[in-house]
């Protein structure tokens, strides 16, 4: 018997598995409007040099660049009095009063004057945001193997919902930063949560399928960002809107069960052969969960309980040639799906066309790449379907390298090509990461020397069947 088979038994396809992927994708819909909340967060619109003090006792005109526009970081050190002047015909001087905006939306931008040379601060802010999904996939992750998936998803949604509400507050950019690192870091802990929980309790014919149905819940939720950033102008009440969420994700998530594997390599056996009854008990299969005893769980998950007792590090996904073949090939693959997927994302001010527009337009792309992505899992396989969405990606950006400036729809159609194609890559990454490593590397026990002697006397009364058929992890 494998875990598989004994997932069977309690319903591996029942009300709880459906609920299960409810409560684990209503979250995810909002952690699309987190993602992508610099987008509109930090918009710069059209802008040019406040006029000194003194101008109020005279005409005052905004420099004009050669365009015929006005200068965005320069102003007229004098007050002309002829007509409007060019910059070669006058000396001119940086914007010391700050700034005119021709909005009436209020963004991080306008509100801390992130312009001219102070406008890399704004790619500042977002790229802490992502040092943050950095670090929290290291702590975080070591935190999940050591106390639970479902203490840290929980953790996760709390910390996502206090320091996102923090930033609405902030009165400094700094501080921003501050908060938005921290929302960085629990957006990882709920992505690896999400991921091996959804994996855990689905059987492997459904699990392309429930994968591509959480993608599709942060499809939605680039629709969802796109109308609440149109309808709500104040980037802080726009930020404490996609916030609060969290605080009732959090307390949802305390129906979400904990990961079987984790409970059986951390020595608590009673606790996962209880939580598989309550299981069965949801999908109206309470009496074939009550013949479950101690000894099934233990000989489903008896190869996983040996391996249990020997210690794996980091190193070991590079001292083995074939994990570190894989390692490789995926942090490859992790690195160039993200690195061009956010590109383009974070870059639709670029293209010439109303971003609430285009925004909707890369959410709506995301729909059909993902149904391709499924059926090509499917029928193509994992490793087919990697190579070909990337592939696709990577023609549709160099076509948008050398594409000229002034072809907006050209250059808009390849963007919303190539965003789908690796929108597809990350629904098919995710699976494939969590199945290609072996399940002592996934699912690390917890370091803790009363649990680890528990398990190791638990798992020496199993009962040896090596001869077996499906002893491996499943």
């Amino acid at each position: 018997m494998t875990f598989s088979d004994l997932l069977e038994r309690v319903g591996s396809m029942g009300p709880f598995q459906y609920l299960h992927i409810v409560l684990l994708s209503l979250p995810i819909l909002g952690m699309a409007n987190h993602n992508l909340l610099q987008i509109f967060l930090a918009t710069t619109p059209a802008h040019h040099c406040r006029p000194p003090p003194n101008a109020s006792t005279g005409p005052w005109v905004p420099l004009l660049g050669p365009s015929g526009k006005p200068e965005k970081c320069l102003r007229l050190v004098h007050t002309p009095n002829a007509s409007m002047p060019n910059t070669t015909q006058v000396a001119t001087e940086p914007c010391l009063d700050g700034w005119v905006y021709n909005t009436s939306r209020d963004t991080i931008v306008t509100e801390w004057d992130l312009v001219c040379d102070s406008a890399k601060m704004k790619e500042m802010a977002q790229s802490v945001f992502m040092a943050g999904i950095l670090i929290g996939g290291l702590v975080l992750g070591e935190l999940s193997d050591r106390f639970g998936r479902k203490p840290i998803l929980t953790l996760s949604y709390l910390l996502l919902a206090t320091s996102g509400s923090s930033a609405a507050f902030s009165p400094s950019l700094p501080v921003y930063m501050v908060f938005r690192f921290l929302c960085g870091m629990s957006i990882s802990g709920i992505s690896l949560s999400t991921v091996i929980l959804n994996v855990e309790w689905m059987p492997t014919r459904i699990r392309a399928i429930s994968s591509t149905a959480i993608g599709y819940f942060y499809t939605c939720g680039q629709f969802l960002l796109s109308g609440l950033a149109y309808a709500i102008p104040q980037w802080r009440w726009l930020q404490l809107t996609v916030s609060v969420p969290f605080f009732i994700f959090s307390l949802l998530s305390w129906w979400i069960p904990e990961s079987i594997r984790w409970m059986v390599l951390s020595g608590k056996f009673t606790k996962a052969l209880q939580t598989l009854q309550r299981v069965a008990a949801f999908n109206g299969k309470k009496e074939e969960g009550e013949k479950l005893s101690m000894e099934d769980l233990k000989f489903s998950l008896q190869k996983d309980i040996a391996l249990a007792k020997l210690k794996y590090g980091i190193l070991d996904l590079f001292r083995v040639p074939i994990l570190r073949r894989v390692t490789l090939c995926l942090s490859l693959a992790w690195f160039s799906t993200g690195f061009a997927y956010y590109s383009l994302a974070m870059g639709v001010e670029e293209f010439g066309v109303d971003i609430y527009i285009l925004q909707v337009i890369f959410g709506g792309v995301d729909i059909p790449a993902k149904l391709i992505t499924i059926l090509a899992l499917s029928y193509l396989g994992r490793h087919v379907t990697l190579a070909s969405v990337l592939i696709l990606a990577g023609g549709a950006i160099l076509g948008l390298i050398f594409t000229p400036e002034d072809m907006h729809i050209l250059k808009t159609s390849l963007a919303v090509f190539g965003k789908g194609c690796l929108s597809g890559s990350f629904s098919c990454i995710f699976l494939y990461t969590s199945e290609l490593y072996p399940t002592v590397i996934r699912y690390k026990p917890a370091k803790d020397t009363k649990l680890e002697l528990e398990a190791e006397k638990e798992a020496q009364k199993i009962p040896l069947k090596s001869s077996s058929p499906g002893l491996g992890p499943s």
